[in-house]
């Protein structure tokens, strides 16, 4: 949020409100004409002011409603029918560097999943941004029998023995389930996931949002897989 939408309300407001006050005190001294005409430029100031400071708390809650950053970058490669190389790259957070790992990937769509932790809205008002744990990579079948007796494939992008895996420095995700009890602005901790087709040279990043995860393709070969429903790669 610019800082603007509150530093020009707040400019106009105090002129406004020292206009209006020299007014009264020209009507005290009896300067009637002069302090009619100031109280009302006061006074249409400050409700300028006020209109400004109203329609920029509704562009803050827009905006931190709406905010969202990613967590992962996703290439995939292909190996042979229904088999791919998948490369994550999930970026640099606070003192964790970038980091990037290499997955075998079986079926036609890979699944990213995540444990989240979503805040309640006026909590997103006030800063509190959903927080996540990239939990594992998986493949995914279009064909349901296919789903039940194919080739699975599974990796785990976080190690739960290895704390500094998590993207903040204490987890608040284990410290909020403890006593989310006693934590009102805990909307849910909940695992959200979110899947797209693989096909040779696609890439996709993966977004978290203040509700969950949301994907979305980032060069031609991707958009051509995803256009139009899921597309069996070749």
């Amino acid at each position: 949020m610019v800082w603007w939408w509150w530093i020009v309300p707040t400019a106009v407001a105090v002129l406004g409100a020292i206009w209006l006050l020299l007014a009264l005190i020209g009507l005290f001294r009896g300067r009637i004409l002069s302090g009619i005409f100031g109280g009302l430029g006061g006074a249409a100031l400050l409700g300028t002011a006020s209109v400004a400071v109203l329609l920029g708390q509704n562009a803050q809650t827009y905006a931190r409603l709406t905010y969202e950053r990613p967590v992962a970058t996703l290439s995939s490669r292909q190996l042979a029918p229904q088999y791919f190389e998948v490369t994550v790259t999930q970026p640099a957070d606070g003192e964790q560097p970038e980091r990037t790992a290499v997955y075998p990937v079986h079926g036609d769509e890979w699944r990213v999943e995540a444990q989240v932790l979503r805040w309640k809205p006026w909590a997103n008002v006030l800063g509190l941004d959903a927080q996540y744990r990239l939990d594992r990579l998986s493949g995914r079948y279009q064909n349901i029998e296919q789903e039940r007796t194919g080739a699975r494939s599974v990796h785990a992008l976080s190690s739960d023995a290895d704390p500094d895996g998590l993207p903040w420095s204490l987890s608040l995700w284990d410290t909020a389930r403890k006593y989310r009890r006693y934590v009102d602005a805990v909307d849910t901790l909940y695992g959200s996931g979110a899947y797209m087709a693989m096909r040779d040279g696609a890439t996709y990043e993966v977004w978290i949002t203040q509700s969950g995860l949301v994907a979305r393709p980032t060069n031609a070969a991707a958009r051509e897989a995803s256009a139009g429903g899921w597309v069996v790669a070749n």
